[in-house]
């Protein structure tokens, strides 16, 4: 009986995997995409690239203005993935098993909270575009939007988590839902909303260069510039400066987050 049931089970995944091997072989027919050309091209791209795309002396005369969008791109990152963490909790309060005052409402906040969240940063950054325009504003509430609807989600994931004894034991005793919330649900859960904003600031930093190409500002912007006009050692200027501070973030992040806990 269990040898049958493991030959189901293999047969079940060798049917799943042969279904996957055949939508890429006509996804790459229908896109007329090689294997072997895509492969090939690697040599001649680092060849480029060791070639074209490295930092001069003359490059760093752009740093200034490099460190400026650099600047201008991290304080957007953080406003929007912090403005954004406010308001989530107030949706995941409404959204969450535990905290939720009805139902029609706890439907209403993930409802919101799956259609921000499944709709990618760049979408939004496209749609805002028409109605804004390119400007650093466009760019903030792209990631603001994309912020909201993942902190939502994850912060009624987090506060769903919680021990429910305290917050029963607080409405037995006629504790007010803000002494519930401020008395139960924060202090049990507060380092890990504060964790997944860490980790929000952090995918803002690596897709505001993304959003910024398309709204014509920050650090995606300059970028975008230098890359058009062929200026390809200030391009990897831009793209060093990009790397060090997300590394920079990161581990300053793992250092709040090894404080917390």
């Amino acid at each position: 009986m269990k040898q049958h049931f493991l030959m189901k089970k293999r047969l079940s995944f060798l049917g799943f995997l042969l279904v996957l091997v055949g939508i890429a072989c006509a996804a790459m027919t229908m896109t007329q995409f090689s294997i072997a050309n895509s492969f090939s091209s690697i040599p001649k791209a680092m060849i480029w690239g060791c070639s074209n795309f490295y930092p001069t002396a003359d490059s760093f005369t752009n740093f200034p203005d490099i460190m400026l969008k650099l600047q201008e791109t991290l304080l957007i990152s953080i406003a929007s993935a912090s403005v954004a963490a406010i308001f989530a909790f107030v949706f995941a309060l409404l959204g969450s098993q535990v905290t939720k005052i009805n139902n029609t409402l706890a439907a209403f906040s993930r409802f919101i909270a799956n259609v921000f969240r499944n709709i990618d940063v760049s979408i939004w950054a496209l749609v805002l575009l028409f109605s804004f325009g390119q400007s650093s504003l466009t760019g903030y509430f792209a990631l603001f939007v994309a912020s909201f609807g993942f902190l939502t989600r994850a912060f009624m994931e987090t506060i769903d988590e919680v021990g429910s004894g305290a917050i029963e034991a607080l409405r037995a005793t006629g504790a007010h839902r803000f002494s519930i919330i401020f008395q139960a649900v924060l202090p049990m859960s507060m380092s890990q909303l504060i964790s997944w904003v860490l980790f929000m600031i952090e995918t803002n930093i690596r897709a505001a260069t993304l959003v910024g190409i398309l709204t014509g500002s920050g650090i995606g912007f300059i970028f975008d510039l230098y890359y058009k006009r062929m200026d390809y050692h200030s391009a990897s200027l831009v793209v060093l400066a990009i790397v060090v501070s997300i590394l920079v973030i990161e581990q300053i992040s793992n250092y709040v987050r090894r404080a917390m806990l």
